[in-house]
C-alpha cells in the first residue's frame, strides 16, 4: 500500500476491474483562488475521457486539505487506489 505525502495538492486515484468492464479516475487537486481561499477541484469519469468536475471553495487550507484526505479516504473504501 502506498503512503501520501504529508500535505498532497494532487492526488489521482483509479478503480480498474477488467472483468466488469470498469476504469475509472477520480482527481483532487488543491489550488489557491483570487480571494485568498483554497479550491479544491474535483474531477471523475471512465479513464481515457475529459470526465465530469466540481470546483468546492475553503477558506483556508487547512480545510480544504480535510476534505480532500475525507474524500480520498471514502474512495479507498470503494476499491480507488493512487495512479502508478
Amino acid at each position: 500500500m502506498q503512503q501520501l505525502e504529508l500535505f498532497p495538492e494532487d492526488i489521482r486515484i483509479e478503480r480498474v476491474d477488467h472483468d466488469a468492464n470498469m476504469y475509472r479516475f477520480y482527481r483532487l487537486r488543491l489550488m489557491p483562488d483570487l480571494f485568498g481561499g483554497v479550491s479544491l477541484l474535483r474531477e471523475w469519469g471512465r479513464i481515457g475521457t475529459q470526465g465530469r468536475h466540481r470546483i468546492d471553495c475553503f477558506e483556508d487550507a487547512g480545510r480544504a486539505t480535510d476534505a480532500m484526505v475525507a474524500l480520498y479516504r471514502a474512495k479507498q473504501k470503494r476499491g480507488y487506489q493512487l495512479a502508478r
